[in-house]
């Protein structure tokens, strides 16, 4: 039985080149031929070869043209020109476009076969070493999302599962618990980890400009177009593109997207030819798009299209055993970054951060240890902390989405509960008072001034009341 030898493909229009390499070194390779450069551009995808020996002087098409082409394939494999010729200009021409070596006829079998070997090496060097990087930037992102509680662990399984797919993924969560954290390690654990990683806020740019600023624009397609700007689809081409907040896209810009999933392809604004691409889709949003789905507010197509993966992230109430990790993740971190010394943070600050619900997730987390740090003392930490009160809202709409119900949760905590009459008024009457404001507000389609006058409070006095209950204008 043969070993698993080496692919050899001879692109030369004379044969016996192919029959002289077979019959002197077919012990050590196997040799497989194209008498054009056409032809052998079609052997390459059929037949996958390891290497490619190629002759310069070729009718039709020369082999400094095959050379140009190959450029264009995905997996190329490294070539060694072969040539009667050996001026200057041809080997300069043929390392420029990428060829390895540079052998002249009439060649010697046995230069032939240690050229053929030491490119082989190199080729599986590089090879290696890019597995290795890979690995290393694989562990790198793990190490970067930080957390070993179950759901966790859960998440990060399910991303080393699909990295390496072509499947849409959807990051579905609240704000704050790391979505293009997520998006990040997907692509840069998968193979397209080399290329660029494109990052989109769809809510963030003006819904008249974001259709230019995905898709691009020609010359002249409105005022101010005064040349062709490629969009960011084109700029993520071989990469990934992260759409965030993708629930708050327009609806008259989600049949382009999902045009884009379909066909991979598109036409830029005032444009007329199709362009295509060809980009991972990673989206994110911490709406319910069930809900957006039923107001008719996005499309039920687009959302099976971009759900053939989804990754919910808890929200860090949920995950509480991961809080010291963080808490010390950060303190490393940004001990680092503004060259501090801050001491590890002693274990009754941690059970008290563990013991407290946190509306705004992770970032919240992150946003308080960084002024612990910069301060240089734990007990910044508790003072902070006053104020972050057990009926902190948890936004509704990420709730749905997380599989979290009801009102928001209470602050864990191993304290008999409290009888005292004066507790018990201040809690009713603050909420009362919240749930009035909210009502006041949504008579006045949030007009905060018209609300102010009726509640007869000043403006300002408003203002702090909505800031402390949390309430939020639902759009």
């Amino acid at each position: 039985m043969k070993q698993n030898r080496p692919k050899i493909l001879v692109i030369d229009d004379d044969p016996k080149i192919k029959w002289l390499l077979s019959e002197g070194l077919s012990n050590s390779f196997d040799f497989i031929a194209a008498t054009s450069g056409s032809e052998g551009l079609q052997m390459v995808g059929i037949e996958k070869p390891s290497l490619i020996l190629l002759d310069i002087k070729m009718p039709e098409m020369s082999g400094i043209e095959v050379l140009k082409r190959l450029g264009k394939v995905d997996v190329r494999p490294e070539v060694i020109m072969l040539s009667g010729h050996d001026e200057t200009r041809y080997v300069v021409e043929s390392m420029k476009n990428g060829a390895a070596e540079f052998i002249k006829k009439p060649f010697d079998l046995k230069e032939v076969e240690i050229h053929i070997n030491s490119v082989l090496e190199k080729s599986n060097l590089k090879r290696e070493v890019t597995i290795l990087k890979s690995e290393l930037r694989a562990k790198s992102q793990y190490d970067s999302f930080v957390g070993d509680s179950p759901k966790i662990v859960q998440v990060k399984n399910l991303i080393e599962q699909v990295a390496n797919s072509e499947l849409t993924v959807l990051i579905r969560g609240e704000s704050g618990t790391g979505k293009e954290i997520i998006a990040r390690m997907i692509h840069n654990v998968s193979d397209r980890g080399d290329e660029s990683f494109t990052k989109v806020n769809c809510a963030a740019i003006p819904r008249d400009l974001l259709e230019a600023e995905l898709f691009g624009y020609e010359k002249g397609a409105f005022t101010g177009a005064h040349k062709t700007k490629p969009g960011r689809f084109e700029v993520a081409n071989k990469g990934t593109i992260f759409l965030d907040e993708i629930g708050d896209m327009p609806l008259e810009l989600q049949s382009k997207l999902l045009q884009v999933l379909e066909q991979q392809e598109f036409v830029r604004v005032g444009g007329i030819t199709n362009i295509h691409v060809d980009v991972r889709i990673i989206c994110a949003t911490n709406r319910n798009l069930e809900d957006a789905i039923s107001q008719k507010l996005f499309r039920d197509d687009l959302f099976y299209r971009l759900n053939e993966i989804t990754v919910f992230l808890p929200p860090l109430r949920d995950r509480v055993e991961d809080v010291p990790l963080l808490v010390n993740h950060f303190v490393e971190k940004y001990n680092k970054l503004y060259e501090r010394k801050m001491a590890p943070l002693s274990e009754n600050v941690l059970e008290k951060l563990m013991s407290v619900v946190w509306p705004g997730n992770v970032r919240q987390l992150e946003n308080l240890i960084k002024q612990v740090v910069v301060r240089g003392d734990e007990s910044v930490a508790i003072d902070l902390l006053v104020g972050q009160s057990s009926s902190a809202p948890v936004p509704t709409d990420p709730a749905a989405v997380t599989g979290v119900t009801g009102s928001a949760p209470e602050a864990i905590t191993n304290e008999p509960p409290s009888f005292s009459l004066k507790k018990l008024v201040s809690e009713t009457v603050s909420r009362e008072e919240k749930a009035l404001i909210s009502k006041v507000l949504n008579r006045t389609n949030w007009n905060r001034r018209k609300a102010a006058e009726i509640l007869e409070i000043s403006y300002r006095s408003l203002l702090y009341k909505i800031k402390e209950y949390g309430l939020n204008e639902i759009k």
